[in-house]
């Protein structure tokens, strides 16, 4: 029996690569998180988006608490340990009746993290129903190996590089797996998964926070860089990464902006196409 978990649930992820749902957040939690996100955006005139919303725990202090939040890192700990580093975080926002989508992945394939022990914990910021464009999961893809992915970044295409495994699955294939507003869902590295556009009548926003034990050692050609955010970090083998300034600051921008060209550089080196991305933050 872990912290949150049950052995069932336990036992389910290391069988399905998967657990959902996960009660984490309180409707005030989700309340204060989504405001303040709406709030940059009214400022700004734009959906959340890259740069911001690629390691937003640098910039935003929504980001910070959730990363760093208890009952989030209990229940990851129930799977990967107590020493336990956020590795990166996306901000998925699908605004009512767009096109977005988000084609069939692996979300290590551009990690190069050795052992693939890397848990993406989903956490709804809002209501995640089927309508709206929740993820859809292969159970037990997990153990099926690594798919070739090819680069193929398309218009409304969520994924900035367009990593995508073509020719394999259909819309038909997956299971759903719908959460409520404070809800989170939990799964594997290499557990293939996808999501449709939003057909609901509110916007779909879900933080992807990527978790890592410690002791996973860095395979990429570039370096990677990770945070510490809960117990000792006694391997090294990621560069320290640490919030500095305050939210949205120009000391916080820059600390941001080098990391963030080291991670796009960690992604690029296993390209298939090489993709601009111009980093213009939205102040």
């Amino acid at each position: 029996m872990g912290k949150v978990l049950s052995d069932a649930e336990i036992q389910h992820y290391e069988t399905q690569g998967y657990v959902s749902p996960v009660p984490v957040l309180s409707a005030d939690e989700v309340n204060e998180a989504r405001a303040e996100i709406e709030a940059f955006e009214a400022r700004t005139g734009k959906t959340l988006d890259y740069p911001e919303k690629s390691k937003s725990y640098l910039l935003f202090d929504w980001a910070d608490r959730l990363v760093r939040h208890p009952h989030v890192l209990d229940t990851v700990e129930d799977l990967i340990g107590p020493n336990i580093l956020v590795y990166h975080t996306t901000m998925w926002i699908k605004d009512v009746g767009t096109p977005q989508y988000i084609l069939w992945h692996q979300d290590g394939t551009y990690f190069f993290l050795d052992p693939q022990l890397h848990v993406t914990a989903w956490v709804a910021l809002s209501d995640a129903p089927v309508e709206a464009g929740c993820m859809h999961v292969l159970p037990g893809s997990h153990t099926w190996g690594q798919y070739h992915h090819k680069d193929d970044p398309g218009e409304y295409n969520l994924i900035l590089r367009g990593q995508a495994i073509f020719g394999e699955f259909n819309d038909e294939d997956g299971k759903p797996m719908p959460l409520r507003a404070g809800e989170m869902s939990l799964h594997h590295t290499r557990l293939v998964h996808c999501s449709y556009p939003n057909r609901h009548h509110d916007r779909r926003l879900g933080f992807g926070i990527s978790y890592i034990p410690a002791h996973v050692r860095d395979i990429g050609k570039s370096p990677g860089s990770a945070m510490l955010v809960r117990g000792t970090d006694r391997w090294g083998h990621f560069t320290p990464e640490h919030r500095v300034g305050a939210a949205l600051s120009d000391e916080a921008y820059e600390n941001h902006r080098q990391l963030m060209e080291r991670f796009r550089a960690r992604q690029d080196s296993g390209a298939d196409i090489k993709r601009e991305v111009s980093y213009t933050p939205i102040t």
